[in-house]
């Protein structure tokens, strides 16, 4: 056992190279820490994702923490191995050092450093799938423990929250992100003879407009106004003086909680066909929006990151989706980790000093939590 600090722990999580859906012995290790602490573990392979709960304890209050052992792929021009865990000048390089595994251990050494015989229930709900599709990971994790009625209460998921300080932002809410393909058929022909062809651009275009000009609504109390962007259209013409025999369109649509997914995709295509008929629209709503008020929990995290930091919290739901989204339709949910500038980037890195903190703001947490 590595203890309570929370730097040799990441250390030993940094060195697997689990970038998605690769594990590499990540989650035994996360096993091996969590076993002499009186957890239960479970293993919960799906196709080739590996996933983990934790539990210790019975009964209510039942606090979860929620993570990821997968990484995004390192890339080139690292100054250290991205899986060597190495330190420098006070600072613990790898791909993970922010997210999240460093929040991970961060938790873990909170747990190692209070007692196994708080009243209720702590568990973790590790997922090696957060990075990729997300299909097998903490959705599957959730299924499984609807099926237990084994559900926690309260949430908090472990993501770099922060965006200069440690402390300075949770994040209690999401907004919904719908992705559309929009592709208008036409007749190919010459551009001097338009009469014997089909310009399906005429079409797409005032698609595109009727879409992009609609105000969806002007923000809310806790979320900006909904923003509907165009990323790409194309018809794969590489001619000037021809018109192209089709033409798509791709376009994203990061809503608040005004929205129903399912209601913008409808609108979507209903613009769409307006404009253009015969269009093909094709949607996909990667997660809903979601909001948890502010409260009980939401005041005892935030207390327990100014007992540590002196910072007053920002209570935040901007970003980009997580898998937040997926719990939230089982309970409460917030998140909170590290600071998150270096995550994805070359030479990911994490003060070794912000860890320890944030392990002792999980603790502080824990704390109010079992009271």
């Amino acid at each position: 056992m590595t203890g309570t600090d929370p730097v040799a722990i990441a250390q030993l999580l940094l060195r697997h190279r689990s970038v998605t859906p690769a594990d590499d012995g990540a989650q035994a290790t996360l096993a091996g820490l969590l076993e002499p602490l009186g957890f239960k573990i479970e293993r919960l392979q799906c196709g080739e994702v590996s996933n983990l709960v934790a539990r210790r304890g019975t009964g209510s209050p039942h606090f979860a923490f929620a993570g990821h052992t997968d990484v995004v792929p390192p890339g080139e021009g690292w100054r250290h191995p991205p899986f060597g865990g190495i330190i420098e000048d006070g600072l613990l390089y790898g791909r993970g050092a922010v997210d999240m595994k460093g929040a991970i251990a961060a938790f873990i050494a909170a747990l190692a450093s209070r007692p196994e015989s708080q009243a209720g229930t702590v568990s973790l709900l590790i997922t090696g799938d957060e990075e990729g599709e997300a299909l097998d990971g903490t959705r599957r994790i959730l299924e499984h423990l609807a099926d237990k009625r084994a559900l926690p209460e309260f949430c908090l998921v472990g993501e770099p929250t922060c965006r200069a300080t440690l402390g300075d932002t949770i994040k209690i809410g999401r907004r919904g992100s719908i992705s559309a393909r929009i592709t208008v058929p036409g007749v190919q022909g010459h551009v001097a003879y338009p009469h014997l062809a089909d310009n399906p651009l005429h079409r797409l275009i005032p698609a595109l407009e009727a879409l992009r000009t609609r105000q969806l609504d002007a923000g809310t109390l806790w979320f900006e106004p909904s923003s509907l962007q165009i990323t790409s259209v194309d018809t794969g013409n590489g001619a000037g003086n021809v018109i192209p025999a089709s033409a798509s369109a791709r376009l994203n649509i990061r809503f608040n909680d005004q929205h129903k997914g399912s209601d913008l995709a409808a609108w979507i295509r209903a613009t769409t066909l307006a404009c253009a008929p015969g269009a093909k629209c094709e949607t996909s709503i990667s997660g809903e929006a979601f909001l948890t008020q502010p409260g009980k929990e939401i005041d005892l995290i935030s207390d327990a990151i100014a007992t540590v930091t002196r910072v007053t919290p920002k209570l935040d739901t901007g970003g980009g989706t997580s898998d937040a989204r997926f719990i939230a339709s089982c309970c409460p949910v917030a998140e909170f980790g590290l600071v998150g500038t270096s995550m994805h980037r070359v030479d990911e890195a994490v003060p070794i000093g912000e860890l320890r903190h944030l392990s002792e703001i999980y603790a502080q947490i824990l704390d109010r939590v079992f009271a």
